[in-house]
């Protein structure tokens, strides 16, 4: 007697029956199979928490062009006077070219609203468009720096414009990349300390004379560091003035 042929399946015929629960099998365990890997993947990614764009705005405050572009709200729809703003432009671009010989003087912004925990932050139109000296410069607002000792922290260094609110940091080289990026663009770098200082986890980062540090954070961007520095308060926002040889990767 001739032994029974194996069902054999040709693309524009019909599914033997003895295929058909195979197939039936193998489409659900995929499914629910890639479900379940993607489940299992997010979940061991860290909660950077909340971040987001939040609309447009438009802000009058005093500028503070070093290290990085910061504003001091004294004229806003949706935030609070005497708040601190790190300021950013469009792509991955920071805006010192556009803050540049605005130090101390009244401005008026326009762009998105940034927002990450107590981190609040401004994407800057293009141009004069974005930022330009404000019509009445007679306003005025009391922006104090307080000088709050030398600290050793441990946390990670990202850029502020992700961090901020356009995206929401992961891990790895990508997060890595994406964040030198930023920073050779001339984004402010923030320290993301591992406990909260002073009130804030989120620190704008200089050197120690208070000047631009981007080229000596790259080695170390979204990796545990330890630096040391010394920690001032510039309106509503922490700036640490780290002296980069101290900067080191911890395990």
């Amino acid at each position: 007697m001739a032994k029974p042929q194996e069902p054999f399946f040709l693309g524009w015929g019909k599914v033997p029956k003895a295929l058909r629960l195979f197939l039936v099998n193998f489409a659900v365990f995929t499914v629910i199979g890639f479900g379940v890997l993607s489940y299992l993947t997010s979940s061991t990614q860290t909660d950077t928490g909340s971040g987001a764009f939040m609309g447009r705005t438009e802000v009058i405050g005093v500028l503070q062009e070093h290290p990085y572009p910061i504003l001091h709200v004294i004229e806003s729809r949706h935030f609070e006077k005497g708040d601190t703003i790190l300021l950013s432009g469009p792509g991955k671009r920071g805006a010192i070219d556009q803050a540049e010989g605005l130090d101390g003087k009244i401005v008026q912004a326009n762009g998105v609203r940034l927002d990450r925990g107590d981190l609040r932050g401004m994407q800057l139109r293009n141009g004069k468009r974005g930022l330009k000296l404000a019509e009445d410069q007679n306003q005025s607002l009391e922006v104090n720096v307080e000088p709050l000792g030398r600290w050793r922290l441990q946390g990670e260094v990202c850029d502020g414009k992700c961090l901020g609110g356009a995206m929401r940091p992961g891990n790895g080289l990508a997060h890595r990349a994406c964040a030198n990026l930023c920073l050779l663009g001339d984004v402010a770098p923030v320290f993301v300390s591992a406990g909260p200082i002073e009130g804030s986890e989120f620190f704008l980062m200089s050197n120690s004379a208070g000047d631009v540090v981007t080229q000596d954070l790259l080695d170390f961007t979204a990796l545990p560091v330890e630096v040391e520095g010394e920690v001032e308060r510039h309106g509503k926002m922490l700036v640490f003035k780290i002296t980069p040889d101290t900067l080191k990767v911890i395990r």
